[in-house]
């Protein structure tokens, strides 16, 4: 079961993603926004027609962040394929954006609003944070791109929680507006680590020994999945399957093969699993916390693309458990509903969204 709302906002056209430039007629006679979704793993840029109903994606690519050194290279390869005139471009980006200037968390980009402006040849350029599009984006999800995780009575009025898990942690709100709703930044995933059980006390006695800080996006994230494996590997009495060991042995991210170890029944492997129920039990739990922190009677929405992958995982015990277990607000956990969002793109439609709405608003 997934919540209610109105029918998506954006409409994908099929056969638009990369590929070769098209000709200028081939867009529309529609005004475009050029709209991104810059992380540390992977920019997604897309043109986007406004429209009377919302906005219609007409062209999209993916690249690869790491190998750029910077935004604007990315937006140069993305218009050299899609020469489109467009007059304002919308970026959610994977940390905070304060006046208009934002650094990547997990990428050495510096983004200034104005500059970029400039350097990729349109009037107007917005930053919004990739939670705050996320969030920006919920009420216009359709069924199909979320899904219910724990049952609830969700406030339609009601503030609504979200929490991804991706390279790191994202958090956001979205609060009741005379105008709908106002999508609110936060960096919560760097909030103190809180364990729950002996367990996470270990863990977390190991991590202090080297880092100054333990946030939960430490332990609580892709790269966390990393962390918290090789903390648990380190205590097991079996080895890892001669396909895992190969994997580790290469180097590399092994967050794939931990989490196809943990949820593929032909490739189990007992450490990758018990690795995934401990990120359960702590996403739940800081799931639970950020409903605490907002009072998110409206539910609770987990973004990012590892929720999406380990639908099995998370709806065992665990996670169940590390959200409810609030004491004396347990009663009311249990009436807020929790969504896994399934639809890969919420960053990039939500800054679409944020840039249509926002036109003009800094000129």
């Amino acid at each position: 079961m997934s919540p209610p709302g109105p029918a998506p906002l954006f409409h994908p056209e099929p056969g638009r993603r990369g590929g070769s430039a098209p000709a200028f007629d081939a867009y529309g006679s529609e005004e475009l926004l050029l709209a991104g979704d810059i992380g540390g793993t992977k920019t997604v840029l897309a043109l986007v027609a406004e429209t009377g109903a919302g906005a219609r994606v007409v062209a999209e690519a993916v690249f690869p962040s790491r190998e750029y050194a910077t935004l604007e290279t990315v937006v140069a390869a993305f218009r050299a394929a899609h020469p489109a005139p467009v007059r304002r471009a919308a970026f959610s980006v994977a940390g905070p954006v304060i006046g208009g200037h934002a650094h990547i968390t997990n990428l050495p980009w510096r983004l200034d609003e104005g500059c970029l402006a400039n350097a990729i040849g349109v009037e107007q350029v917005l930053l919004v944070n990739d939670l705050q599009a996320t969030a920006y984006a919920i009420p216009h999800l359709g069924p199909e791109q979320v899904t219910e995780l724990l049952h609830g009575e969700a406030d339609p009025d009601g503030v609504r929680a979200v929490i991804a898990v991706g390279t790191g942690l994202g958090e956001a709100l979205l609060v009741p507006d005379p105008a709908g709703f106002l999508a609110l930044p936060s960096e919560g995933g760097h909030a103190d680590f809180a364990p729950r059980s002996a367990l996470q006390r270990r863990l977390l006695a190991r991590l202090q020994r080297e880092h100054d800080h333990v946030s939960y996006e430490r332990v609580c994230s892709g790269m966390g999945i990393a962390t918290l494996y090789r903390f648990l590997a380190e205590r097991a009495t079996e080895p890892p399957p001669p396909w895992l060991a190969a994997r580790l042995a290469a180097g590399g991210d092994i967050t794939p093969a931990i989490v196809d170890g943990g949820t593929n029944p032909d490739r189990a492997c007992p450490v990758c699993r018990r690795t995934l129920r401990l990120l359960a039990s702590i996403l739940g739990a800081e799931a639970g916390n950020a409903a605490l922190h907002s009072l998110a009677t409206g539910g609770v929405y987990l973004g990012g693309g590892i929720p999406p992958r380990i639908l099995s995982i998370l709806r065992g015990r665990a996670f169940r458990e590390g959200f409810l277990r609030k004491g004396p607000m347990s009663r009311l956990m249990a009436r807020i509903p929790v969504y896994v969002i399934l639809e890969p793109r919420a960053a990039l439609l939500g800054a679409a969204r944020y840039g249509v709405a926002m036109a003009g608003s800094r000129e």
